[in-house]
């Protein structure tokens, strides 16, 4: 995974640096140094796998450097006695922000109208484009983020609704669905927040996104897996659906072909999470989580 310089000195200053950032440089790094290598700090898409942990006999911590950790081997990791930690928490606040932006940017459509105005079109000739406020949200994951969310879409006036694997009594003022389909066919638009990994492929299927409506708009900043890419070409296709604007994709990261022509998708490179401030964060966490593992201590964000 690539990483800025200044954190890259940051762990310099502490630690041993392997830097790994491509698929080659790992697989190298791994068979040539993989045992004297005691900490990993990896990405939830890059993840950790059985056989690399395998080669690391003196590996006794390791960490996604966010939330995400799908793709880490957590039974084999664990089955070697490794601690597992995230970084939960450190940008939940981005996270949340980036979808409000999507959201807004989708239902009323601003890359449409800038390329209209920058075209000499005036708004005369544009359709009327909806509020959000008054509107219906559903949530598809309610985690630290989809709170977030959650709050940020209660002060747009909006009502809430969200589904998880089981309800929480800390959403006050937010519905709860036991099923994605039915909070599917009672929002207007729906935000995906929800962990990625086979549980959850493509829970947001043809028939969740036709529930939805022609006047439904989705947002994905979790996981591309999450979505059915195929089926929301076709929805799209079909105007079966508004819009969508999405930050992650299963095609990452190449961007989603199938989506690439429809106007009313909006694409960001899963920058959602990225900010200086997120980005210090959660190095900061790795860090802390690291020092807490050298005295014995769990760490704060333990998987």
């Amino acid at each position: 995974m690539p990483m800025a310089e200044q954190h890259q000195a940051q762990l310099r200053q502490l630690f041993d640096v392997v830097y790994a950032p491509t698929a080659e440089m790992r697989a190298k790094a791994v068979a040539e140094q993989g045992d004297q290598i005691e900490l990993v700090l990896t990405i939830g898409a890059v993840g950790l796998r059985a056989d690399e942990i395998a080669a690391m006999p003196k590996l006794g911590f390791a960490a996604a450097l966010g939330a995400g950790y799908e793709n880490i081997d957590i039974a084999a990791a664990k089955a070697r006695g490794v601690v597992l930690a995230n970084g939960a928490g450190t940008n939940d606040a981005c996270v949340a922000d980036h979808a409000m932006a999507l959201l807004l940017a989708s239902v009323r459509a601003l890359p449409q109208q800038e390329k209209a105005l920058r075209a000499g079109i005036w708004r005369d000739e544009l359709p009327l484009r909806p509020s959000v406020n008054g509107r219906r949200l559903g949530i598809l994951g309610m985690g630290t983020i989809g709170l977030r969310i959650a709050r940020r879409a209660l002060a747009f006036d909006m009502e809430v609704g969200y589904h998880n694997r089981r309800q929480r009594h800390d959403s006050q003022g937010c519905q709860y669905f036991d099923s994605v389909l039915g909070l599917a066919e009672w929002a207007d638009f729906l935000i995906v927040a929800a962990p990625g990994g086979p549980s959850t492929k493509h829970l947001v299927n043809a028939q969740v996104l036709a529930a939805l409506g022609p006047n439904g708009h989705l947002v994905n900043i979790a996981r591309g897996s999450l979505v059915d890419t195929q089926a929301l070409a076709q929805a799209l296709a079909a105007g079966q659906l508004g819009g969508a604007a999405l930050d992650v994709y299963e095609s990452e990261p190449q961007p989603p072909q199938a989506l690439l022509d429809f106007p009313n998708v909006i694409l960001t490179p899963h920058i959602a999470g990225w900010s200086p401030e997120s980005v210090q964060a959660t190095v900061d966490l790795f860090v802390t989580n690291v020092q807490r593992w050298r005295d014995g201590q769990a760490p704060l964000t333990p998987l």
